[in-house]
């Protein structure tokens, strides 16, 4: 394993200068009367957004906020089989020496920036709650990580990179929270490397499949018996709402991606409406502010590989074979009811050893950047005394 080197943003001025340009002749579609949000992102806010990013935005300064908010690192991790990556990941220590190792692992269309608003409420020193250090890595192919260099490279590899990484930083114990494709990558975490080294594991998007009598013979016989909660009701609704109206960025990107990426590569218009439209469907009524919508893109538009290279995991996860098998250590949820994919609750128990459940009445996919003190406040409360994974990792109970 390699040594850690410190890592701070700095983009270069011509890779601005071709931004400012590509802005300056950016051509719009026209758009039919009073179609809101039904054919797509509404042409009047892309109009806007991108008069502010040419007039108004500074990226420098938002560039300079994140180097001082966020302790940033590289390191050169091996993957078996495959290359070794140079992986960009946010790390920082609690002031609690048995603090409790957390690997927080972000999805699709986010990045390590979604760990700003939760960080510094884990690294948190207090009696009444546990602490945590934390480690966020860029995926490999977003942010500053390194991307694949060949096909293949599906959710094992995702989940070696970011093991891996733990490993190298001394935390041979450790729990994970993950919501999207973090969600399975830190499940494929915790079948590959539970229990030994994974401890618990905890996520804010979790959908299980319908239990099955061989398979779960109580809970599927409580499932018959218990009627729908209305969260459970509005939920199969949301994730009816996501198959009809709001999934073909996933056949795209499942199949095509490098057809999509010309475009995400190409046309910062075209990578801004196609991410915008997720943060504004996705969540629930966030007020997006036009600087947090445009350095959330920026990170995209000036990632190491590039924005096509985060997308093609959607393409390898679905043409490889993932593990089935049910994770034995802890698992911790938060339901939000904007979230995209949503099942009755007994479903989870197909997926892993459910030992907390939380409802909240606001929030969407994002929960980390949505809805930080909800998310930490769970998370306090599943690894905190009298919570059912206290104590998990062996002399880290974060007091």
């Amino acid at each position: 394993m390699s040594a850690e080197s410190p890592f701070k943003i700095s983009v270069p001025d011509a890779k601005l200068d071709i931004l400012r340009q590509k802005l300056a002749l950016a051509e719009f579609p026209d758009e039919l009367e009073n179609a809101e949000w039904n054919y797509g992102v509404p042409l009047a806010d892309i109009k806007r957004l991108v008069a502010y990013w040419k007039v108004g935005y500074d990226w420098r300064a938002q560039e300079a906020r994140l180097n001082k908010e966020l302790p940033q690192f590289t390191k050169d991790i091996d993957v078996d089989g495959f290359e070794t990556l140079n992986i960009h990941y946010v790390h920082q220590k609690s002031s609690v020496s048995n603090a409790i190792p957390l690997l927080f692992v972000h999805g699709w269309p986010g990045s390590f920036f979604e760990v700003q608003k939760i960080l510094p409420l884990l690294v948190q020193s207090s009696p009444e709650f546990p602490s945590f250090h934390v480690v966020a890595p860029s995926l490999p192919g977003y942010g500053f990580s390194e991307g694949a260099h060949k096909p293949g490279f599906a959710a094992e590899q995702y989940a070696e990179v970011a093991h891996k990484l733990m490993l190298s930083l001394g935390y041979d114990e450790y729990v994970t929270q993950g919501g999207d494709w973090g969600f399975l990558i830190t499940r494929t975490i915790a079948l590959k490397y539970g229990g030994k080294h994974s401890k618990a594991w905890h996520t804010n998007w979790a959908a299980g499949l319908p239990p099955r009598f061989i398979l779960n013979p109580i809970v599927y016989l409580q499932h018959l018996v218990t009627p729908y909660t209305p969260a459970e009701k509005a939920g199969i609704e949301r994730t009816k709402w996501l198959m009809k109206e709001g999934r073909g960025y996933f056949e795209e990107q499942s199949t095509k991606p490098q057809t999509l990426g010309y475009s995400l590569a190409d046309s910062p218009v075209g990578l801004l409406a196609w991410v915008y439209e997720k943060l504004v469907t996705w969540t629930d009524a966030y007020s997006w502010t036009d600087d947090e919508i445009l350095t959330w893109i920026m990170i995209f538009y000036v990632s190491r590989s590039g924005p096509a290279a985060s997308i093609r995991i959607y393409y390898e996860v679905m043409h490889s074979t993932p593990a089935r098998a049910r994770p034995s250590i802890p698992l911790g949820v938060s339901h939000f009811p904007k979230e995209l994919r949503i099942t009755p609750r007994k479903f989870l128990y197909t997926i892993g050893n459910v030992k907390f459940q939380a409802e909240h009445p606001i929030g969407g996919h994002f929960a980390a950047y949505e809805r930080p003190d909800d998310l930490v406040g769970d998370l306090r409360k599943m690894f905190g005394k009298n919570g059912p994974a206290f104590g998990v990792v062996p002399g880290k109970d974060g007091y």
